[in-house]
């Protein structure tokens, strides 16, 4: 409670009582104020409440009521839900000589913090003391009440005005990293164009490709709704596209996708972008020596597993051993599936080449060993 001596309103239209309950409640330590009828009583909170709103005074500020029923004018049911009307109003106690508890139950449903039933001989002036009090303390907890909601929802509005400048960064960093990125594979390319050496040119065209597939990831993300997964079919689709406009001429013209909508975590889908590209350009490499041929990538989920399969018609086992091959592609494809806790397994049924993954949609728990096997 404040520390200020808190002022009670007493709206009734007896005043010999009115000063009884002047003299009782000033011993317990309150200021009354006296209004005779509804409409005095309404235009001094209306005052008080108007005066409070506009500078935050105390001054002359009511801290509760006490409300007669029966009255000249307006009657004490009247006034009391012309009270609740007035924004800020103070609590009421509604107070009446009558036994009639349907009284009660409808100032109690009005708004009224508490009921007594007064006498003329000030009896009742203890029990207006306890129940002002009572009243007070149920305002006070209704502010704190408040004031707590209000600052939860200012909390939660904060927190959300931080997470949307946060995706907004998020987005502006993936979208200035993959522009960084394609400029560097763009470059790749470039110096791939002019370079006069066939394993350069080849050494160039891979690096080419692993930069871009890094960059496709931070462009899903920049154009994304949700910056924590990556939708793979759609990341594989222009992933291969960069891979048909980019690699070894009119040799990627028979690259298929087939591929389910399946979400995974940004850092997960980049090892499969590589892991694609690197195989992918293995195929492209060995799989047909003499002419082009189809290449086709395959995602599918399979239970709480996804299946990713690189597969050509080529010469299989037949190939034969680049003795300029530095073996870097199968040691990418092996990281990458580390990276991914996969199993990478040969289909030996395949008359060509079919590399196969199984790895978790979710990362998988620590412990678990993959096997990385590239043509």
């Amino acid at each position: 409670m404040n520390q200020r001596t808190p002022t009670l309103l007493y709206i009734d239209d007896d005043g010999a009582l009115a000063r009884l309950v002047d003299r009782g409640l000033t011993r317990r330590g309150y200021r009354v104020v006296h209004a005779a009828s509804g409409e005095e009583g309404l235009e001094r909170i209306r005052r008080a409440c108007a005066q409070s709103n506009i500078d935050g005074s105390i001054d002359g500020f009511i801290d509760v009521v006490a409300l007669d029923q029966y009255m000249p004018g307006l009657d004490g049911l009247e006034t009391l839900e012309q009270i609740m009307a007035i924004p800020g109003s103070p609590p009421v106690v509604f107070v009446t000589a009558s036994q009639d508890s349907s009284i009660a139950v409808t100032a109690l449903k009005a708004g009224a913090a508490d009921y007594l039933v007064k006498d003329v001989s000030g009896d009742f002036i203890p029990l207006l003391h306890v129940a002002a009090e009572g009243a007070l303390r149920q305002a006070e907890l209704q502010r704190a009440r408040e004031e707590a909601e209000a600052e939860i929802h200012a909390s939660r509005d904060r927190y959300a005005a931080l997470a949307a400048e946060r995706e907004m960064l998020l987005r502006e960093v993936n979208h200035r990293v993959g522009n960084s990125l394609q400029i560097i594979a763009s470059l790749l390319h470039l110096q791939a164009s002019s370079a006069a050496q066939d394993e350069v040119k080849a050494a160039l065209t891979n690096a080419m490709g692993r930069v871009a597939a890094v960059a496709q990831v931070h462009r899903r993300l920049y154009t994304s709704q949700d910056l924590k997964s990556v939708v793979l079919n759609q990341y594989l689709d222009s992933l291969l596209e960069d891979l048909r406009r980019s690699a070894e001429g009119n040799r990627m013209s028979r690259l298929t996708l087939k591929a389910e909508p399946i979400e995974i975590d940004p850092d997960r889908a980049v090892a499969v972008g590589i892991i694609v590209n690197e195989l992918v350009m293995n195929a492209v490499k060995y799989a047909y020596p003499d002419r082009a041929g189809p290449i086709h990538v395959e995602l599918h989920g399979h239970g709480e597993d996804v299946l990713l399969s690189i597969a050509d018609n080529g010469v299989g086992d037949n190939v034969k051993a680049d003795p300029r091959s530095t073996g870097m592609g199968q040691r990418i494809v092996a990281a990458m599936a580390s990276k991914l806790d996969a199993v990478v397994e040969r289909d030996p049924a395949h008359s060509g080449t079919r590399i196969v993954l199984k790895f978790a949609r979710m990362p998988a728990a620590p412990g678990r060993t993959s096997t990385a096997a590239a043509s």
